[in-house]
């Protein structure tokens, strides 16, 4: 059973591999698409409320899926539409999805941010998580589905689990301070969303990789002032992406430079200046092409853009250090602010997206400032294994975080081969793949239950 449970990670490194299909809207027998579906738009008005205010609640129009297709066994699904803030300080509204497991511990929330990675609105999970979603063609969805499976360890041992489209409705991919804030009110609806889920006197923790980490931990950041009401036990942080620069040159005519257009679109999305960069920089003839990505998911932006030099589309090499990018780039890092929460985090010695190094630095920034950090470093992988390695440890803490019990104070830094090598992490992947298995054959997720 063990050795089954690795095979969780290479699948996160194949699908850049796998044919993609011609983009295409959403199947007849499918959701309708957030652009389309007026349960996405706020009412009149809705800008006066607070952050965290619940403007809307359905049942998902479909049951949730595993991978698209599977039908998750849980006791229960809500969609919610709340207030929120973005970069500019202006109200706008996101949808949150929360999951109840069956024999659910309501006092027990964890906040899961996927790697949504595109700047597409129609790629968001709360739409990607439905039974026969589809979008950018067979591919499409497969990055916030495939995170469902470990949502389902999660909603296996209990938690209940909300899920936001912490890229806000404008893709907002990069523009980590949207995502921050997103992530926090999503906390603040779910507390507001007790007569609807019973969700009670709820342990807060939250958890993410690559895109995911970048949402959680500007959360992390942000908690203090943004949101310090909010009782949060700890935030495991994977793969994490501190500085988009480094980035930039890591991924570049390789495996995943299509994050770039993605990303800078992400950018322009919630800056004008970012669009007005794009405008005068980006050739004539390579503008079509460049924005692809508009209309393109994660998965997508991976394959149609494999192997290019992004260099190729801009008139000007420059583009990337021009002092509006710089600024804005800086603005969208991590480090500004010290978390005052607990934090995880996980990273690859051999990240093929976001160098080490840069997490090493921002990790010392945060414990120079007197944060409590664990954080281990990871040989035998790269960015898309550790996905699925790291997960285990990062399921154990957050575990001990659930269960308020008691930290280890300040910053403790450990390097090792692979945490698969600890015992408890081999358990703790035996357990997930249960879960996995669970999801894919539509058995009850939840503690104590067989079907």
């Amino acid at each position: 059973m063990a050795k089954l449970s690795i095979l969780l990670a290479p699948l996160f490194a194949i699908l850049p591999f796998v044919a993609s299909a011609p983009a295409q809207s959403a199947k007849s027998s499918g959701p309708v698409l957030p652009l389309d579906d007026p349960f996405y738009k706020p009412p009149e008005g809705f800008e006066s409320l607070p952050p965290g205010s619940i403007l809307r609640h359905r049942l998902p129009p479909k049951p949730i899926a595993a991978l698209g297709f599977a039908k998750a066994n849980v006791e229960a699904a809500h969609q919610f539409l709340y207030r929120t803030t973005d970069t500019h300080g202006n109200a706008i509204a996101t949808v949150s999805t929360i999951l109840i497991p069956h024999n659910a511990d309501y006092s027990k929330v964890l906040s899961y941010q996927v790697a949504e990675d595109s700047a597409a609105p129609n790629c968001a999970p709360s739409y990607a998580f439905q039974l026969e979603a589809a979008y950018d063609g067979a591919i499409g969805m497969v990055m916030p589905q495939l995170e469902l499976l470990l949502i389902g360890a999660a909603l296996d041992k209990g938690w209940v689990v909300t899920v936001p489209d912490h890229l806000g409705p404008k893709a907002a991919f990069l523009a980590s301070k949207v995502s921050g804030q997103a992530v926090l009110d999503n906390l603040r609806a779910a507390i507001h969303s007790s007569n609807i889920t019973n969700i009670t006197n709820p342990t807060f923790t939250m958890w993410g990789y690559s895109g995911g980490s970048m949402a959680s931990g500007f959360a992390a950041e942000l908690q203090p002032t943004y949101a310090p009401e909010l009782n949060i036990a700890g935030a495991a942080l994977g793969g994490t992406v501190p500085s988009i620069p480094p980035v930039l040159q890591k991924v570049n005519k390789g495996l995943y430079v299509g994050l770039i257009p993605a990303g800078v679109q992400g950018l322009a999305n919630e800056y004008p200046e970012i669009q007005q960069l794009i405008n005068e920089n980006i050739k004539p003839e390579m503008m079509d092409d460049f924005k692809k990505t508009q209309t393109m998911c994660l998965a997508g932006d991976i394959v149609h853009y494999l192997g290019r030099d992004i260099y190729n589309y801009t008139s000007n090499p420059d583009i990337f250090t021009t002092p509006t990018a710089k600024r804005i780039m800086d603005e969208n890092a991590m480090g500004h602010n010290i978390p005052k929460i607990p934090l995880f985090v996980y990273k690859s010695v051999g990240d093929d997206v976001s160098p080490v190094n840069d997490t090493d630095a921002v990790v010392q920034t945060y414990c120079k400032g007197g944060a409590n950090v664990e954080y281990r470093r990871d040989q035998l992988s790269n960015h898309a294994v550790l996905a699925g390695t790291g997960a285990p440890d990062a399921m154990i803490w957050l575990n001990n975080r659930m269960h308020n019990r008691p930290i280890e104070p300040g910053c403790h830094t450990s390097t090792s081969l692979t945490s698969l090598l600890d015992p408890h992490a081999i358990w703790a992947l035996g357990t997930e793949v249960i879960s996995v298995l669970k999801s894919l054959l539509s058995a009850p997720l939840g503690p104590g239950v067989v079907g």
